[in-house]
């Protein structure tokens, strides 16, 4: 019988003493002729999720739930109308735009030694352009409350804590230990680029995981995570022409 895991309930105020990973996501973004109205949404949304978030601490052997801590994101709770993806298309619906704060936890923990449990993405699918796109294409999360979780699983001896807060600008993350780790974790985007096909234009990237002995500065592993092949939803006006390979072979 496969064993439940144990959910990360506790949490300390006082931050714990070694930084893992920090990383900051602008909360409004240009995103096609997506309504402004839903940012805004969104911001307030992201307001009242932090402290639901802000000073858990996972300790080894326990499992980070995001919407165990979160809980159903509804009217009565404050939560208001912003993006979400339905059927692989932009829609509409109360408490949008959470996946930002999954897309910004995953990106802090992919920098660590904690392992990912539960992960959905969109990235079968470019829906967007890269206006303002700091993360590589294909390392964001998909969340619905409460059949889509994001989760990951502390399999270290360390205790973390994620810290997360919410200016007027941007979702601001820590990712902090107990104790440094030994080795340092990179991400490596490669294969960038489009490629015309009979089907359409689809985007095409690799995504690799670096992990270097911070003593040593050896690399010891480099893991390829996902390689993406994603129809784009958007107008080729968006995507600068020396991106486009004409044959698929020249991906």
């Amino acid at each position: 019988m496969t064993q439940r895991p144990t959910p990360a309930r506790n949490r300390s105020p006082e931050p714990l003493p070694t930084l893992v990973y920090r990383h900051n996501s602008l909360i409004r973004r240009t995103l096609g002729n997506v309504d402004p109205q839903l940012q805004e949404n969104k911001a307030n949304n992201l307001a009242l999720a932090a402290p639901c978030i802000d000073g858990i601490l996972v300790p080894p052997g326990m499992t980070f739930s995001f919407w165990k801590l979160v809980g159903n994101a509804i009217p009565s709770r404050g939560y208001r109308v912003g993006l979400v993806i339905r059927d692989g298309e932009p829609d509409q619906g109360v408490g949008g735009g959470l996946c930002q704060f999954t897309n910004l936890i995953h990106w802090m923990v992919l920098h660590s030694p904690l392992s990912v449990t539960e992960h959905h993405h969109h990235n079968q699918l470019d829906l967007f352009p890269d206006f303002d796109r700091v993360l590589p294409f294909g390392t964001g999360t998909s969340v619905a409350y409460n059949h889509v979780d994001y989760q990951f699983r502390n399999d270290t001896t360390n205790t973390f804590q994620l810290r997360v807060a919410v200016t007027e600008t941007h979702l601001r993350g820590e990712l902090r230990a107990e104790r440094p780790e030994p080795f340092s974790y990179h991400i490596v985007e490669r294969d960038s680029c489009f490629t015309r096909e009979s089907e359409g234009l689809f985007r095409n990237n690799a995504i690799f995981r670096r992990v270097v002995d911070k003593r040593t500065g050896q690399t010891i592993s480099e893991d390829l995570m996902m390689r993406n092949h994603s129809r784009v939803l958007y107008g080729e006006e968006h995507i600068p022409a020396n991106r486009i390979a004409a044959d698929p072979d020249q991906r």
